[in-house]
């Protein structure tokens, strides 16, 4: 597979982040950067790389192989149909959209002109949990009937400078639960039915800054996630699945998953079950798995550099996105009718 020629549309924390991993990884290299910001240029020239204030300069000039598009999530559309008009394959980072309706719009676009759509959800490419996939498909848990997942942690004050960052639409729901959910659905299934509470009674910002949200999966499963980002606390898959250095790597499980022959447990992978008699007099036998340990942001710019080559397909696709989106809104959604809501994608 020859090293493929990437560019970067929007040069904040996340495009960064994928410029220094592809700095380092053998099948591929960012060679354009598009963003009109002050400091974009200073970064493009950093990484050896041409820079442009928009991103039609940049893909009519370049022709990369491949664009990740990191740019402000209402931008995602735009950006997304300049790279696909070209026929550029596009890694578009979470969410795929602001609405599910404009995330059509691009997943439709995708089809039609036959161009690979992919969207970051960068935790699919961790070893951990397509380790859990594989245990969960292997019928070992037998049938899974619960989920639960925590994802509590403490963002300092300064976090909140940023102006959108204190309004709707930029708390930890859209920003960091929507991780849990599509790991959820990547591990049980489709989402049928959300109901949700939200609270902002800590800080009193427009914004949510704890949510608690009950699941029902399409098989019958169901589940519980806890998001809040003003929680002291270890229960959270960054600090707690280690794959991220610039966090403190905590020894505690934040996921489970419990079925009706073992019960799993990550980002340890700690298998429960019965190996003789089975009820609750009897014994649980505990089993951990060694994962091996990898960058999932690495591991994704491998994985797009193969989509273009057509050697794999998208493992989250457009679509897949855009139900990820659809079930994380839905949060939101029951939070404010008070009701339950089935995800529309």
């Amino acid at each position: 597979m020859s090293k493929k020629r990437l560019a970067v549309a929007g040069a904040g924390a996340i495009g960064r982040m994928h410029m220094e991993r592809a700095r380092l990884h053998p099948d591929c290299e960012v060679i354009a950067v598009a963003d009109p910001s002050a400091t974009a240029q200073s970064v493009a020239q950093e990484h050896g790389a041409r820079w442009f204030s928009t991103i039609d300069a940049m893909l009519d000039a370049e022709k990369p192989d491949g664009v990740i598009v990191a740019t402000p999530n209402a931008t995602h559309v735009e950006a997304g149909l300049a790279c696909i008009e070209r026929g550029m394959a596009v890694l578009i980072e979470k969410p795929i959209a602001d609405t599910v309706e404009q995330a059509r719009i691009l997943v439709d676009a995708a089809a039609q002109a036959r161009v690979p759509l992919l969207v970051g959800h960068h935790r699919r490419h961790s070893p951990i949990l397509r380790r859990a996939r594989e245990i969960v498909a292997s019928g070992r848990i037998g049938r899974a009937v619960s989920a639960n997942a925590l994802a509590t942690f403490y963002k300092p004050d300064p976090y909140f400078d940023i102006d959108w960052r204190r309004k709707a639409g930029g708390g930890p729901v859209l920003i960091n639960l929507i991780h849990d959910i599509d790991m959820m659905r990547f591990l049980l299934g489709e989402i049928v039915e959300v109901q949700a509470l939200t609270s902002n009674a800590v800080r009193g910002f427009e914004v949510e800054d704890t949510a608690a949200v009950l699941l029902r999966f399409e098989n019958g499963a169901l589940g519980t996630l806890t998001v809040s980002d003003c929680a002291v606390s270890p229960w959270n898959w960054d600090l707690a699945a280690g794959e991220a250095a610039h966090y403190p790597r905590q020894s505690v499980n934040t996921h489970f998953i419990s079925g009706t022959d073992a019960s799993l447990a990550l980002p340890q992978l700690d298998v429960w079950e019965y190996r003789a008699a089975k009820g609750w007099h009897d014994p649980l036998t505990a089993e951990r798995t060694a994962p091996h340990a990898g960058d999932p942001y690495h591991e994704q710019l491998r994985h797009f550099a193969a989509v273009i080559d057509g050697k794999e397909t998208p493992l989250c696709s457009g679509d897949d996105g855009a139900r990820t989106l659809a079930a994380t809104l839905a949060v939101h959604r029951s939070a404010r009718e008070r009701a339950p809501v089935a995800p529309s994608c």
